[in-house]
């Protein structure tokens, strides 16, 4: 009887620590430190980069810059969508259209600075982000948008 219950007590420690190391691998994989995203837009004859941090907006067009600040909801709501992307796959989401390969439209590219790695996007059309990325591309860009409107 003594062996049983100890067989017991072991299997429900050793349950209680599986779940407890699960459950914080989870939160691991779900909680990135996200230190900057970058959108870059380019084409023969434009070259637009758009930076966010906690903080700010770094607007770059033609080498001519612009920085205002964002609000934290703003930055939440982008380091939210990040949260939804495994950033180890971000390099294969495929590009719905390809006009960018003829100048017909801007080749965009989203860079994702977590945790000291850096994470790129393949190129895709402006405005066309692969499926897995268009949450993210609408969130900054309504970030892009409101300070266009107040500058």
């Amino acid at each position: 009887m003594k062996v049983i219950i100890l067989l017991f007590l072991m299997l429900l420690a050793n349950s209680c620590t599986i779940r407890n190391n699960t459950s914080n691998q989870a939160n691991d994989t779900r909680e990135k430190k996200i230190e900057k995203i970058e959108l870059r837009e380019q084409t023969r004859g434009t070259n637009r980069s758009f930076v966010l941090n906690s903080e700010n907006l770094i607007i770059t067009l033609n080498e001519k810059v612009n920085d205002s600040k964002i609000s934290l909801l703003e930055w939440e709501n982008i380091e939210k969508q990040i949260n939804y992307i495994d950033l180890s796959k971000i390099s294969s989401f495929e590009a719905p259209t390809t006009d960018h390969y003829s100048d017909q439209s801007l080749a965009s590219t989203i860079i994702i600075t977590s945790s000291g790695k850096t994470h790129q996007s393949s190129s895709f059309d402006a405005g066309n982000p692969p499926k897995e990325l268009a949450p993210l591309y609408k969130a900054i860009q309504q970030v892009i948008q409101s300070k266009k409107t107040t500058q």
